[in-house]
């Protein structure tokens, strides 16, 4: 059951998220590639995965996507956004599970996992094998974007662990 302190913590990462997911959409990031992010959004869902439990920080996670996606963005990118965040969500809490990953090796895990949820489902929707030709940018582009995530959730997490926070 969950405590009003929590419920509170997890508004709270959600608020935080939605500010990062904002301010990622005002940032001109064009590398030629469509689709391509710095998944700063994607610090909340790595620190939630070690302060909460999977479920919970699957519910901020999903929160987060939904929100985003009806603030920000369309549709078709809110069915890709769920799709790419629920993939890499699993593969985040197997890999974190085993406790043979690093949070670095977990972020990175989850920024290429998600690059191959949206390929997926691109594929799917479109019907278009041709897709699939981003798939190499894309996992690049998420091993980047999963190590900075990964240097900054693990920042986090070890200073609000010294605080005492969370």
């Amino acid at each position: 059951m969950l405590d009003t302190k929590k419920i509170a913590k997890m508004g709270m990462l959600v608020a935080v998220a939605f500010v990062l997911s904002y301010i990622e959409a005002m940032l001109p990031l064009n590398l030629g590639v469509p689709g391509i992010k710095a998944g700063l959004s994607n610090i909340v869902t790595v620190f939630s995965l070690y302060y909460f439990s999977p479920g919970m920080a699957l519910g901020i996670a999903i929160t987060r996507i939904v929100l985003c996606g009806l603030t920000f963005g369309s549709m078709p990118g809110l069915l890709y956004s769920l799709a790419g965040g629920i993939l890499s969500f699993i593969v985040m809490v197997i890999l974190k599970k085993t406790g043979k990953f690093s949070v670095y090796g977990v972020s990175v895990a989850g920024g290429v996992f998600h690059n191959i949820g949206q390929i997926l489902v691109a594929v799917a929707v479109l019907q278009n094998k041709m897709v699939a030709y981003y798939l190499p940018f894309l996992l690049v582009a998420g091993v980047i974007a999963g190590v900075v995530v990964g240097i900054l959730a693990a920042v986090l997490i070890k200073r609000f662990k010294d605080m005492g926070i969370f």
